[in-house]
């Protein structure tokens, strides 16, 4: 079941950048040092910095961070905020209420949180300081001090925000909610905080003078804005990966503690996010300086490049493919669980399309299952009645008298549209490919068991019977979702088949098997791929446009758009054998 081979998997992959090393300094004391010679190249008496801060940034660091400077005078941007109370008022609306997991996409800007009259009064502060530096830090800086004269953007990826979270460490927006439970935390960080914080960070992208890096506490990297930028448009002219992360699950597996090489002590891990460029980062190394920032940045600044003009057109500045794995491999089942149709997304939260989605068996053990659609004659009722049940407690939901339970192995592929009833069963290994909306999961049976901090998890019997489509019966799925493997295409040393996704759903994937050179093309669209088998191979463009780009087993990479034309093919330990591709990409 796991290679004997030593992992190989890279947990930190980085893209190296063409930049001068002087773009890029470390160390708190390197900065201020750094910022004052820029301060003193400027030869005006006052000098206002703005230091922009994403939700979840320390401001105390930095604030601690800057002191050498000795500026004249500091703003610290909490004081511009409304009174906490409004704020969780304004935005109440947008956080679902006593919904412990859902909320709507607010259309709020971080100018909403201020409070005019304080902002005046920090003005008023800042015009009366003629002489030396005016310091000012915090989110909403550069609304503040507009215009400043220097603006440093300190950036946070979400997945070490959402750590920050567990540890109580941060609070959301204009709050000092520090204590709030961490889910309650992210919910409205999701619905509300990045949202406004996103739309302020596109402002401002193109004004960058530098790049602030506090991801590792305590070491901070400092990177011209203007090599930033260069640095993400050279990612869209090659295939890169992001930084994968991984966490553990009440049903987590032990198959990525082997073949990703992590904690053998941890309990389980039953996540890892591959390719989730809203939550995930990018490691940019600039010279053997390495900084960690977003990879939704790349989306803002780069979206025609990145995902094609078709693409954009359809999303927007999103990423509408996902690539995630659920390890259940000496785990437990998956909860059983709907996701919204298209309509029900829109109406109720705010998103313009669902999560469509598809299970592919990366690796499957003895007796590994999928469960998916109900069984042909169920009565709908009866299942409703039987899920209601169970959420009181009264007894388990009798899945095997209502819901398909299908035989899974290795490299099957399980269709998912949006409405279709469905779960991985214990001892399978998932690579989930899905489009984007990916909180919008609505658990029906948890299978009497409780959550990691030993409560049980939220239940949406309710939500999920308004979305299961009852006529995605046994033949129904056995036709439709099952297995759908078509020849497409076959050549020198490999051959192609189409794998799906549904009709319903936007996703195509395609499976290539290969022993030989394989020639891709975007054909002017983001594509996203995983090494399915295979211990290794290369990715090459054909007219030299990008360095070969080695992956490994189980690898996710992004190939931009605007890369046109590359090759894969088995590489070193591999060459000679026999290895295997899935890749999605947007129908259009």
């Amino acid at each position: 079941m796991f290679s004997q081979l030593p992992p190989n998997y890279d947990k930190s992959p980085k893209i190296s950048v063409d930049a001068p090393p002087t773009s890029c300094v470390s160390g708190w004391t390197g900065i201020a040092a750094r910022l004052r010679g820029e301060i003193a190249n400027r030869s005006s008496k006052r000098t206002i910095l703005a230091v922009e801060c994403y939700a979840g940034v320390h401001v105390s660091e930095i604030l601690e961070g800057l002191n050498p400077l000795g500026a004249a005078h500091v703003v610290d941007t909490a004081e511009a905020f409304l009174p906490e109370k409004e704020i969780d008022a304004m935005v109440d609306r947008f956080n679902g209420g006593d919904d412990p997991v859902f909320g709507t996409i607010c259309n709020l800007r971080m100018g909403d949180f201020l409070d005019p009259a304080a902002c005046e009064t920090l003005r008023a502060k800042i015009r009366a300081t003629t002489d030396g530096l005016v310091l000012v830090v915090g989110a909403a800086a550069s609304l503040i001090a507009e215009p400043s004269d220097l603006l440093v953007y300190a950036d946070m990826p979400r997945w070490e925000a959402q750590m920050r979270m567990r540890r109580n460490e941060i609070a959301n927006l204009g709050t000092a909610n520090h204590s709030l439970k961490w889910s309650l935390q992210y919910k409205r960080a999701f619905f509300t905080d990045w949202r406004v914080c996103d739309r302020l960070k596109r402002d401002l992208m193109g004004r960058w003078d530098h790049v602030l890096d506090t991801t590792i506490p305590g070491q901070p990297r400092m990177v011209e804005g203007a090599a930033v930028r260069s640095a993400l448009r050279h990612a869209t002219a090659r295939p890169f990966r992001v930084v994968p992360f991984f966490d553990p699950a009440p049903w987590g597996g032990q198959w990525m503690k082997e073949v990703c090489d992590l904690d053998r002590s941890e309990k389980n891990f039953g996540w890892c996010f591959d390719c989730v460029p809203e939550e995930n980062s990018l490691l940019l190394d600039f010279g053997g300086t390495t900084v960690e920032l977003p990879s939704i940045n790349l989306v803002f600044q780069e979206p025609k490049a990145l995902l094609g003009e078709k693409v954009h057109a359809r999303f927007g500045e999103e990423f509408p493919i996902r690539f995630d794995f659920l390890d259940t491999m000496d785990g437990g089942h998956l909860s059983f669980q709907v996701h919204p149709l298209t309509g029900y997304i829109q109406d109720h939260f705010g998103m313009h399309y669902t999560q469509d989605e598809s299970y592919y068996i990366l690796d499957a053990g003895p007796g590994a299952s999928v469960y998916l659609g109900t069984k042909t004659g169920t009565d709908s009722a009866a299942v409703a009645a039987d899920l209601i049940a169970a959420q009181r407690g009264e007894k388990a939901f009798d899945d095997e008298q209502f819901i398909n339970c299908w035989p899974a192995k290795k490299h099957d592929h399980f269709l998912i549209p949006a409405g279709t009833c469905h779960c991985s069963g214990a001892n399978a290994m998932v690579l989930e490919i899905s489009a984007t909306p990916y909180i919008f999961t609505f658990k029906m049976w948890d299978w009497g068991r409780l959550g990691l901090d030993g409560l049980p998890r939220p239940i949406n019997v309710e939500r999920g019977l308004a979305n299961i489509q009852w006529d995605r019966d046994t033949e129904w799925v056995d036709k439709n979702l099952v297995n759908r493997f078509e020849p497409i295409a076959t050549g020198d040393g490999w051959r192609e088949e189409r794998t799906g996704l549904h009709d319903l759903e936007f996703i195509e994937t395609r499976r290539h098997w290969f022993t030989k050179t394989v020639e891709h093309d975007t054909q002017g669209g983001v594509n996203v791929i995983n090494l399915v088998e295979g211990r290794e191979a290369v990715v090459e463009s054909p007219e030299g446009k990008f360095q070969p780009f080695v992956v490994h087993y189980a690898e996710t990479f992004i190939v931009p758009a605007s890369v046109g034309r590359y090759t894969i093919r088995p590489h070193e330990e591999a060459e000679g054998l026999e290895c295997a591709t899935l890749k999605a990409f947007v129908r259009v």
